[in-house]
């Protein structure tokens, strides 16, 4: 269900709404925003591109990609002085080098650069309103508490239902087993990505 992003009252940031982000954003759900045009790391390449100055897009690349990356973009600047089919061609490989490079880092697949626009999972584009200062953060904490918690409150009924069936037959015991690792491997990851450090995977 997409949500509508209506700014929240003002509060301080949780331990449970920590974990729920982070939970959100752990690497078997994260989805990929930097390989689209109109993402943070295309955006950012074109306007360096544009100034000629590389260092900004350093930061997407681990360190020993830098070398690649600049030898890239001393190209790409050197065939855009030949006009504009050259400088559209360059730049496009250019973009399309950084964001594989990038992709690699994070020990994620690359499959190509998407188009502006694409249908981004809501909670990713109210990620980037917090992150360029349209959206209070704390609308997107209080958005995933409830999310995390709602998640915890159907696994809990769902196991509590199936424990009071437990003893009825092998079946039933099976039943209650399987929402009884549910209901723990919820709160196991929730707990697990809370207390991480933390990767790279951090679209």
């Amino acid at each position: 269900m997409r949500m509508t992003w209506i700014p929240g009252p003002r509060s301080g940031l949780p331990a449970a709404a920590l974990a729920a982000t982070l939970f959100m954003f752990s690497p078997g759900t994260v989805f990929a925003h930097c390989d689209t045009m109109d993402g943070p790391v295309v955006k950012e390449a074109l306007a360096a591109l544009e100034d000629g100055d590389v260092t900004p897009v350093l930061k997407w690349v681990k360190k020993e990609h830098e070398a690649e990356i600049k030898d890239a973009f001393a190209k790409t600047r050197a065939a855009r002085a030949e006009g504009p089919e050259a400088k559209e061609v360059a730049d496009r490989w250019f973009l399309e080098t950084l964001v594989r490079i990038h992709r690699e880092g994070e020990g994620a697949p690359y499959t190509g650069l998407k188009p502006a626009g694409a249908d981004l999972p809501h909670f990713v584009a109210a990620a980037d309103k917090v992150v360029d200062g349209t959206l209070p953060v704390e609308t997107l904490v209080e958005h995933f508490s409830t999310v995390v918690t709602e998640g915890l409150k159907k696994r809990y009924e769902a196991m509590s239902e199936a424990k009071k069936r437990a003893n009825e037959s092998v079946d039933a015991g099976r039943a209650y087993v399987a929402a009884y690792v549910e209901y723990v491997h919820y709160i196991e990851e929730i707990t697990t990505r809370a207390e991480s450090s933390g990767g790279h995977q951090h679209e």
